[in-house]
C-alpha cells in the first residue's frame, strides 16, 4: 500500500488539522517547507514520501529514494534498530526524540533525533510510519567540545596545583613534561632547560616522558639549529605537521636531519618556557611518529602549561637562591660568632692579666684604692660582654622600612612619609616586610608614584590582633593600570609570599594611585 503526504495529514494532531478538501495540499506545503527532514514509509520499510529537507540532509533526491528501503539510510551496524522501530509502530506507539546515527548518500554519518509516528488508514489500522529527523550533529559537537574543554581545564588546574605547591626544580619540570604529553596526545615529550650551578656556570638538563632515558642517552643536547632556534630564542611556538618536510629541517651538519637511531619524529610541537623577566629558561618539545597529530588546541594548551611552568620555575629558582643565601648567611654568622667569642676570650684574658699586674703593683696601696681599681676592671669586662652578646630576635619596623626604601630615596626631594609606632618585629617578619616594601618600591618606580616628579608615598603601620597592619598609599603618579594582564611579578610575589596563614595583601588601584594594604602575622 502506498503512503504519502495525505496519509500523514490524516494522522496529524487533530488540533493542527485543516478540515476540507484542501487539507492534503495544506499539509504538503508544510512538509515541503519544514526545516526538518520528514519521511514516510510502509511497514516493510519502503520509503513512500520525501521532503526537500530530507534531500538536503541525506543527499538523496526524491526520485532516487522513493520506493527503496529505509535501510539505505541506516548504517549496517545499526540495521537491527529498524525491526524494533517497526514493532513499536505496529503497536501504535509514538517514538519521541530517539537519538541515533544515520547515513548520507555519500556514506557520511549524521547524528539525528528521530520522532516516529504511526500512520493509520480510515479504519484505524496502522499501515506505516512518518519520521521527523532533526540534525543534532552541531549540538553533539558542542557537547563534545564542552566535555573536552572541561577535561582540559581539569588537567590545567591539576598542572597548576602540582607545580605551584612544589619548589623542587627537577620535580616541576618532570611533572610539566608528563602533563604536556597527556594534554597533547604526543608519543613522547622532552623538556630541555638551563640551570646555573654554584660556580655560576650555565649548563642544560632535560626530562623525558613517554620513553626511557636510554632512548636519548646516545644523543647530544639539541643545538641552536634552524629547527630549535625559534624555541631557544623565545621567538614563539613551532607546530609542524611533518617536520621532515619543513624548510628548516636537515640544514645542519653532520646529520642533516635526525641522527640514526633517533626517536621517530614526524609531528612536531615546541613551546619556549620563559621566566617573568622574559628570560628563556628552556623549551618543551613534543613529537609523534604520525603526521598532523597536533592542532591549534594542543598548541593553546601547551602554551598555557609553559606559562605556568615559567612561574613555577621562577619560584623554584628563587627558593634555591634563598636557600643558598641562608646557608651562606648561616656560615657567616657561625664564623662571626666564633670570632666574637675568640675576641671576648682574648679580652678577658688580657683583663685578667691586667688585674694580676695591678694587684701586684698596688700591693702596698690602700685597700680601698685596690678594690676600686678592680671594680672598674670588672665593669669594663661586663660592658664588653654586653657588647658582644648577639640579639638578632627583634628589629624595629621603621629601621626595616628605612633600609628597604633607601634605594628609592632622593636627597633633594622627600618622597616618603612614615607614620607608625616604634614597633619591634622578629627577624623573619622584618625580612618579609623588607622584601615586600622593596617590591612595592620597584613597582612604584616602574608604574606608580615614583615614575613622576611629583609622586609621593605614605606608609602607615600599627599592630593589632597579633598582626602587623601596614598601608602603602601612592599619590601624584600616573593613573594606575588595573588590567590583570599587566600585573608584574612583584605583585604576584607579594600575594604568593603572604598566601595562607602568613598574612594577606590587598591591592586597590584607586584613581589617585595604588593603595596596598598588608597584614603580616607577628
Amino acid at each position: 500500500m502506498s503512503i504519502g503526504v495525505a496519509d500523514i495529514a490524516k494522522n496529524a494532531d487533530p488540533a493542527t488539522q485543516v478540515v476540507g478538501p484542501d487539507a492534503a495540499l495544506h499539509y504538503a506545503a508544510i512538509v515541503q517547507s519544514s526545516d526538518d527532514a520528514i519521511i514516510s514509509k510502509d511497514l516493510n520499510g519502503i520509503i513512500t514520501s520525501w521532503n526537500k529537507s530530507a534531500e538536503r540532509l541525506f543527499g538523496w533526491r526524491a526520485e532516487e529514494i522513493l520506493g527503496r528501503s529505509v535501510l539505505l539510510l541506516i548504517p549496517k551496524d545499526r540495521h537491527d534498530e529498524e525491526p524494533g522501530i517497526i514493532a513499536r509502530i505496529q503497536r501504535g506507539e509514538r517514538i519521541e526524540h530517539y537519538e541515533t546515527v544515520r547515513q548520507r548518500k555519500d556514506g557520511g554519518l549524521i547524528d539525528l533525533s528521530l520522532t516516529v509516528s504511526p500512520i493509520r488508514d480510515a479504519g484505524g489500522k496502522v499501515i506505516g510510519a512518518s519520521k521527523i529527523a532533526r540534525d543534532i550533529g552541531e549540538r553533539r559537537r558542542s557537547e563534545a567540545r564542552l566535555v573536552q574543554q572541561a577535561r582540559h581545564l581539569a588537567v590545567l588546574n591539576h598542572v597548576s596545583e602540582v607545580i605551584s605547591r612544589d619548589l623542587d626544580l627537577e620535580r616541576i619540570v618532570q611533572s610539566v613534561t608528563d602533563l604536556g604529553v597527556e594534554l597533547s596526545g604526543a608519543k613522547f615529550g622532552a623538556f630541555f632547560y638551563n640551570v646555573v650551578n654554584e660556580a655560576g656556570e650555565a649548563y642544560m638538563l632535560y626530562t623525558l616522558s613517554g620513553v626511557p632515558r636510554s632512548a636519548f642517552e646516545n644523543f647530544g643536547m639539541p643545538r641552536n639549529t634552524a629547527v630549535f632556534a625559534a624555541t631557544f630564542n623565545g621567538e614563539g611556538v613551532v607546530r609542524v605537521g611533518d617536520i621532515t618536510k619543513d624548510a628548516r629541517y636537515g640544514k645542519n651538519a653532520p646529520h642533516h636531519g635526525m641522527p640514526e637511531g633517533h626517536l621517530p619524529v614526524v609531528s612536531y610541537l615546541a613551546v619556549p618556557v620563559k621566566s617573568a623577566s622574559g628570560e628563556v629558561i628552556g623549551g618543551l618539545f613534543f613529537g609523534h611518529d604520525l603526521p598532523f597529530m597536533f592542532g591549534e588546541e594542543s598548541e593553546a594548551l601547551l602554551t598555557a602549561v609553559a606559562a605556568q611552568a615559567g612561574v613555577a620555575m621562577d619560584n623554584a629558582r628563587l627558593h634555591r637562591a634563598a636557600q643558598a643565601e641562608i646557608a651562606e648567611r648561616k656560615k657567616a654568622e657561625e664564623a662571626k660568632e666564633l670570632l666574637i667569642h675568640e675576641i671576648k676570650h682574648r679580652v678577658k684574658n688580657t683583663l685578667g692579666t691586667v688585674q694580676a699586674i695591678a694587684t701586684q703593683t698596688f700591693r702596698e696601696a690602700p685597700k680601698a684604692e685596690r678594690t676600686a681599681f678592680i671594680a672598674r676592671l670588672h665593669a669594663l669586662s661586663d660592658a664588653h660582654d654586653l657588647l658582644t652578646q648577639q640579639n638578632w630576635a627583634l628589629v624595629g619596623v621603621r629601621e626595616t622600612l628605612d633600609r628597604a626604601l633607601a634605594p628609592f630615596r632622593q636627597r633633594d626631594r622627600p618622597r616618603f612619609t612614615l607614620n607608625g609606632s616604634d614597633l619591634e618585629i622578629n627577624s623573619t617578619v622584618s625580612l618579609l616586610l623588607a622584601m615586600i616594601v622593596h617590591e612595592l618600591g620597584t613597582n612604584a618606580v616602574k608604574y606608580g608614584a615614583l615614575k613622576t616628579e611629583s609622586g609621593k608615598i605614605a606608609i602607615d603601620w600599627h599592630a593589632a590582633d597579633g598582626r602587623l597592619r601596614l598601608r602603602w598609599a601612592e599619590s601624584g603618579g600616573p593613573p594606575p593600570d588595573v588590567s590583570p594582564a599587566r600585573r608584574g611579578f612583584g605583585t604576584e610575589m607579594i600575594q604568593r609570599t603572604l598566601r595562607g596563614e602568613q598574612g594577606a595583601a590587598k591591592f586597590d588601584y584607586a584613581p589617585g594611585g595604588l593603595i596596598c594594604s598588608l597584614e603580616i602575622r607577628l
